[in-house]
C-alpha cells in the first residue's frame, strides 16, 4: 500500500519506524484525553524517545518528559517530527524540522499540507501526511 500524498510505501514506512527512535511531538497535550497523549504515550512504549514540544507548558513535563517552546529549543538531534497542529501553521513546522536536521515530518491523520510537504522535501525530509503514526506503528510492526 502506498500513501497516496506523500507515495511512501507501507515497506519504507516500516523500515523510518525501525531506524529512526525519537520523536518530537508537536502540539503535544498534558491532557490525557487528547489524541495526541494517547499517541505519544504508545510510541513511548514501544521504545521511542518523546520530546514534546508545546509553548503553552514550558518548564513542565509531558509523560515524564521535558517539554520545549519549540523544535529549535531541542538541545538534541530529533528524528522523526510528528505535528497535531493545525495544517496552516505546518509549513512554519517543516521549516524547522529542515532547519534541526530532522528526517522525516509526520502530519497526524487529518492533517494535510502541500506546502509543508514541499518544505520538507525540498529540505531532504521524508513526508508523511493524514497518517497516525500510531496505528501505522502497530499495523506495521506491532505493539
Amino acid at each position: 500500500m502506498t500513501d497516496i500524498s506523500t507515495n511512501i510505501t507501507d515497506v519504507e514506512k516500516r523500515e523510518l519506524l525501525f531506524r529512526y527512535r525519537v520523536i518530537a511531538v508537536v502540539g503535544l497535550s498534558d491532557s490525557p484525553w487528547k489524541p495526541s497523549q494517547g499517541v505519544a504515550e504508545y510510541m513511548q512504549d514501544a521504545g521511542y524517545l518523546i520530546v514534546p514540544v508545546n509553548p503553552n507548558r514550558i518548564g513542565k513535563t509531558i509523560l515524564g518528559e521535558m517539554v520545549y517552546e519549540t523544535l529549535a529549543d531541542i538541545p538534541f538531534p530529533v528524528e522523526i517530527v510528528d505535528v497535531f497542529r493545525p495544517a496552516l501553521v505546518t509549513p512554519k513546522i517543516a521549516e524547522q524540522a529542515v532547519a534541526m536536521g530532522a528526517k522525516v515530518l509526520w502530519l497526524q491523520q487529518g492533517i494535510i499540507n502541500e506546502e509543508a510537504a514541499r518544505i520538507a522535501r525540498d529540505g531532504g525530509l521524508i513526508v508523511v501526511m493524514d497518517r497516525c503514526i500510531a496505528t501505522d506503528h502497530a499495523r506495521l510492526i506491532g505493539s
